[in-house]
């Protein structure tokens, strides 16, 4: 029994020196007066990289245009993933399994296809490559995994509610505005966060389609050919933070929460 308590001790230490080691490493590195980043190479401690951080107008630019992408994601593809979700819990066809294999496909296409092909279909039309043929290449695929989380929360629907207020004489609209959409509400809140991340880290298929726009994760791209500031790390440094300032807020509500639930 010690001896299986020992190795799990062992495997949970390995576990969290492989997850943490590198955000440490990387977030030292901004406090390090050597450029490149290192930190096997110390200069000494400063809060120069902060300067410049704030003085990249470029950085924060693209952090703008990743913000202004990943709301246009999450305002496309949540309503056609719910759509997809409603087609295929709600009407019943023979052809539900194709339906659902031509719905999920985008997960499974390569970032840099879904992006190439955006921008040729737009610009037949006239449209540049820029935020909104970048949302759009985003949305193809972003909105099946809403869609999955659709369909997950779908079947676990009770359709009596729904089939009471048919008999008692309420529409479509009334019964998807009072009913499936307030049960949908913490799916709806779970697939925003998801669409936002996807959108917000994603390179392969925003740097085929968004021109000669940018967003932050593809300017540290174009970065890395030349040499990373630890400007960067220091950016990466304030993401962690905020990551855990959210997370601790956002369990002390949920602990808040406990006691009025009991």
């Amino acid at each position: 029994m010690s001896g299986s308590r020992t190795l799990l001790n062992v495997y949970l230490v390995i576990f969290f020196a492989y997850m943490f080691l590198p955000l440490i490493l990387m977030m030292a590195a901004g406090f390090n007066e050597f450029s490149p980043p290192s930190v096997t190479v110390w200069r000494g401690f400063t809060w120069r990289w902060f300067g410049v951080l704030a003085d990249d107008a470029r950085m924060w630019q693209g952090l703008v245009n990743s913000l202004l992408i990943a709301a246009g994601v999450i305002v496309i593809s949540l309503p056609v993933g719910l759509a997809g979700a409603l087609v295929l819990t709600r009407v019943e066809s023979r052809y539900n399994s194709l339906l659902y294999a031509i719905m999920v496909s985008p997960i499974l296409t390569p970032g840099i296809i879904l992006g190439i092909s955006t921008l040729v279909f737009w610009r037949e039309g006239g449209v540049v490559g820029g935020l909104f043929t970048a949302a759009v290449a985003q949305t193809t695929y972003i909105s099946s995994y809403a869609m999955l989380l659709f369909i997950a929360r779908l079947e676990r629907q009770d359709l009596a509610l729904a089939e009471a207020a048919f008999d008692l004489g309420a529409t479509h609209a009334q019964v998807f505005r009072r009913i499936t959409l307030p049960f949908l509400m913490p799916t709806i809140a779970t697939a925003a966060v998801i669409a936002f991340l996807q959108s917000f880290e994603n390179y392969n298929t925003t740097i085929f389609s968004i021109g000669g726009s940018h967003t932050l994760v593809t300017e540290i791209g174009s970065r890395m050919r030349f040499g990373l500031s630890p400007a960067v790390n220091v950016l990466g440094t304030i993401f962690v933070v905020l990551t855990i300032v959210f997370a601790a807020g956002f369990a002390l509500l949920r602990r808040r929460e406990e006691p009025r639930r009991g």
